[in-house]
C-alpha cells in the first residue's frame, strides 16, 4: 500500500455491496496461500490475502456470517452473494485481497502451503514458496517449480 494508507482508510466490500469495510495503517504481509482450506473456501485454485492489524479494521456496512472451518480458524463470507471477507485465527486476521476496493497497492511478497498446490497452476514470479505458513521457517524455493515431464505427469495421473 501506499504512504498515504497511513492516514487515509483502505476499503472494500463484498460483490453486492452488503458488506463494507474498511482499515487504516499499511498491511502486515500479503501473500499467495494455495491450502486446501483456502481453495475450497473461495472456489479457486490460491487465495491471495492482505493481512491487517485487526485493531485498525472495521465494517461500515453489513455483518458477514461467520464459520469456524477448522478449530481455531474462522471465515466470513456475505450472506446475501457469497463472496468470502476474512480469515482469522488468534495470531492473524487476513482479508481476501479482492475485496479491496483499490487493488493498485496490492503487492503480494511470499506464497504459503505450496505442499498443497494444485499441479497444474503456476505463477511465473521470484517470490520465496513455503512448504507451510511462513512464520519462522525458510523458504523450500524461489520462483515457479521446475516444469514437470510428461512421464512425471503420467506417473501422478490417477
Amino acid at each position: 500500500m501506499t504512504e498515504s494508507s497511513t492516514t487515509e482508510a483502505t476499503k472494500g466490500h463484498c460483490l453486492c455491496g452488503d458488506i463494507r469495510f474498511e482499515y487504516y495503517g499499511v498491511p502486515i504481509e500479503t501473500l499467495h496461500c494455495h491450502c486446501e482450506s483456502c481453495r475450497r473456501h473461495t472456489s479457486s485454485p490460491f487465495s491471495t490475502f492482505v493481512v491487517v492489524n485487526k485493531s485498525t479494521f472495521r465494517y461500515t456496512r453489513g455483518t458477514p456470517i461467520a464459520y469456524a472451518s477448522s478449530p481455531g480458524v474462522e471465515r466470513t463470507h456475505c450472506g446475501r452473494c457469497g463472496s468470502p471477507i476474512a480469515y482469522e485465527n488468534k495470531d492473524e486476521f487476513a482479508l481476501y485481497a479482492c475485496t479491496l476496493d483499490d487493488l493498485s497497492g496490492v503487492t503480494p511478497t511470499f506464497h504459503s502451503w505450496i505442499a498443497e498446490q494444485l499441479p497444474w497452476v503456476e505463477i511465473a514470479d521470484a517470490l520465496p514458496r513455503y512448504t507451510s505458513g511462513s512464520h519462522g521457517s525458510t523458504p523450500v524455493s524461489y520462483g515457479p517449480r521446475p516444469p514437470m515431464t510428461a512421464t512425471k505427469a503420467r506417473a501422478k495421473a490417477p
